[in-house]
């Protein structure tokens, strides 16, 4: 979404609804236009080829060193007392995130339909930032879950024995989803998506999104391996979305040394009085 719609005078709001909805498709398809977007792509290359890499590493040293010991420490699964622990993680199932951006990116489309001039401008420009946000999940989450199928790691304790090296590839049950978590991977995903439009909220998405690993490990839905593998699956998705919004000129603004930027967007207080003013005619 942006504030650059077209507005024919006088058009139903049906027809404005759908003029807000393409072109908020038709943004996110359109072809790269940044100069230095080159540049841009090349950094992301380099960044996720290291992050990778190193992530890899990590998960490897995770399955031989550590992850039969650390889950044979956690609470027994279906334990009573872990119930506040499984209402907390599922505000990182990927269901319940992506449900909540696109009620929130509906709700923008329907609104921003009846506003004209710089009302709709602005709250386009947020829902702009909303797409990025909703694409950044469901791109990694999509991602993770072929991963899980032709990896086919068993989660902990399927076959009855803790035994990190349990594959099944191509099996496709829940048993055999483990690696990687989907719970990190949309945790992870959002906190840097988020973290990428408002700098800010860094340190308290991050945290959400450690606080949602740990619960998939003491709930013994993953081993350490796998929330790892999806917090490296979601950031790097969550990079190459931001990519693909920044050579497109959407919410991100290319420096000349190739770094994205986010762009200056609508703050909070701009959208309350954005809400509380009567459309205009």
């Amino acid at each position: 979404m942006s504030g650059s719609t077209s507005i024919v005078p006088h058009a139903s709001y049906p027809a404005q609804l759908l003029t807000v909805a393409g072109h908020a498709l038709a943004q996110l398809v359109r072809t790269p236009s940044h100069s230095r977007r080159a540049a841009a792509a090349r950094k992301l290359a380099r960044h996720s080829l290291w992050l990778s890499a190193a992530g890899a590493a990590l998960v490897i040293v995770l399955m031989l060193a550590f992850d039969r010991a650390e889950i044979q420490l956690m609470p027994a699964r279906g334990t009573p007392a872990l119930w506040p622990i499984r209402i907390l993680t599922d505000f990182g199932k990927d269901e319940n995130v992506l449900s909540v951006l696109g009620v929130a990116l509906l709700i923008v489309a329907l609104v921003a339909a009846a506003m004209h001039g710089t009302r709709r401008a602005l709250l386009l420009g947020f829902g702009t930032r909303l797409q990025y946000l909703f694409l950044s999940v469901a791109v990694s989450v999509f991602v993770a879950e072929i991963l899980k199928y032709l990896i086919g790691r068993g989660r902990p304790f399927v076959g009855g024995k803790a035994d990190p090296f349990n594959f099944i590839p191509f099996e496709g049950t829940g048993a055999y989803t483990s690696l990687p978590s989907g719970h990190a991977v949309t945790a992870f995903a959002l906190a840097f998506a988020v973290a990428a439009l408002w700098p800010r909220l860094r340190v308290l998405m991050f945290t959400y999104a450690i606080v949602i690993l740990l619960t998939r490990l003491v709930l013994l839905a993953h081993h350490p391996s796998d929330v790892t593998a999806g917090a490296l699956v979601g950031m790097v998705g969550a990079m190459a979305v931001r990519y693909w919004f920044a050579a497109r000129r959407l919410a991100f603004a290319i420096q000349a040394d190739g770094t994205i930027v986010a762009l200056p967007g609508p703050t909070p207080g701009r959208l309350k009085r954005v809400a509380r003013r009567p459309s205009a005619p």
